[in-house]
Formats: structure tokens, sequence, C-alpha cells
């Protein structure tokens, strides 16, 4: 979850008129996740459909990849991006959501993947991607 202050920084960045380009990325390490839901490229892309929903994104595309017992999605949102790589075999995954529509929240859409991979532990991060002038 993004601190308080990354929170408040980027509520109040969505009201300013300085702001041309609007970046929000939320990101993090998932561990003792399902490894079952790990290895299933179909169920996660059905996550990551359902993810830009709640982020209310764009979704323009969805690809996934087996890649050993893992499995590696690219979701290709109009506002940018969201990614979820796997290792069923250590519980693990990564995932990554980029948006750049200050009407969307990468913060809920990283939420619920967290919820469909029942993700025990959460390391996460959230950066302003924003260009100010």
């Amino acid at each position: 979850m993004l601190s308080n202050r990354e929170l408040l920084r980027f509520k109040a960045q969505e009201n300013t008129d300085n702001v041309k380009v609007y970046g929000k990325h939320v990101y993090g390490n998932l561990y003792n996740c399902n490894p079952k839901k790990l290895s299933d490229p179909e169920y996660l892309k059905k996550v990551v459909i359902e993810a830009a929903k709640i982020g209310n994104m764009t979704l323009l595309d969805v690809k996934a990849w087996k890649i050993g017992e893992g499995v590696s999605v690219v979701g290709i949102v109009l506002e940018s991006h969201i990614t979820i790589h796997t290792w069923p075999e250590f519980s693990f995954a990564t995932v990554d959501v980029y948006s750049c529509g200050a009407h969307t929240d990468p913060e809920k859409a990283f939420e619920y993947i967290v919820k469909a991979l029942e993700a025990k532990k959460v390391v996460r991060g959230g950066v302003d991607r924003s260009m100010y002038v």
C-alpha cells in the first residue's frame, strides 16, 4: 500500500493545473501466493482483465506466456500497463500497475491482484511518474 504521504501527494497532484503528464506506478513483490493460481495463464489473464476494470482503466489487449512453471502476463491499457510475472515453485509473483490517467486507480487494481493471488506477504512501492511545469 502507498504511504499516506504518497497518497496525499497523488491526490494533490490530481487537482493541479501544472501537471502535463499524469503518472502513478504501483508495484510489488507478492510472497506465499497460491501456486496453482500462479501457474494458470487463463486465470491470470482474467485477473488482469478484472484489475483493469477495478482500476478504471481501458484494456486494449492482454497476453500470457508460460515460461517454465511460471507465467508472464501483460495487459496493455490505454493508460499504460499491468504486468504479473510468477514463480509458482516459490509461491512468488511480481506485479506492476502503471497508469497515466488521472481518472484511474492503480492502487485498487494492485490490491485486487494481491487478493486474487492470495498473497500472504506483500512488499510494495509506488512512484509518481508525472511531469510538472
